[in-house]
């Protein structure tokens, strides 16, 4: 069963620097993974946030752990043109807003009580609706 907050399941998207967090052991993070593991929310983000927050000096095993505990969203031609569309509409381009726009794209497909948490929360404000939280890590 999973918690729900005002009657909507919670859902986490993280962009790098929160992926990035909660692999380096971020307190706060952590304890969202937490909430994940039991079931009481859902932590998701993308397949492009993987490989750009992948760091060398940490282990497989600590990779592995984090996850266990995010879903990794399923992205193809359908989301990427999605993100293009943002984009344009947001009057923005270029490889510096392809992960936000398909972060964006990810964020808009959840339901329930949806926050973004990413260190770059002007961008993604001009992405996402309105009933999507946008938090600075």
């Amino acid at each position: 069963m999973r918690a729900v907050q005002d009657g909507k399941e919670r859902v986490f998207v993280l962009d790098c620097e929160a992926l990035s967090l909660a692999v380096r052991g971020d307190r706060m993070m952590i304890a969202r993974l937490s909430l994940a593991a039991q079931g009481e929310a859902e932590v998701i983000t993308s397949p492009l946030t993987l490989v750009e927050a992948y760091d060398g000096r940490t282990t497989e095993q600590r990779w592995d752990w984090v996850l266990s505990r995010v879903r990794v969203a399923d992205v193809g031609q359908e989301e990427a043109r999605q993100a293009r569309r943002l984009l344009a509409t947001a009057g923005l381009h270029g490889h510096k807003f392809a992960s936000d726009a398909v972060l964006a794209v990810i964020a808009r497909q959840q339901q329930g009580n949806v926050t973004v948490l990413t260190s770059d929360v002007d961008d993604l404000e001009r992405l996402v609706p309105h009933r999507v939280v946008v938090k600075k890590v």
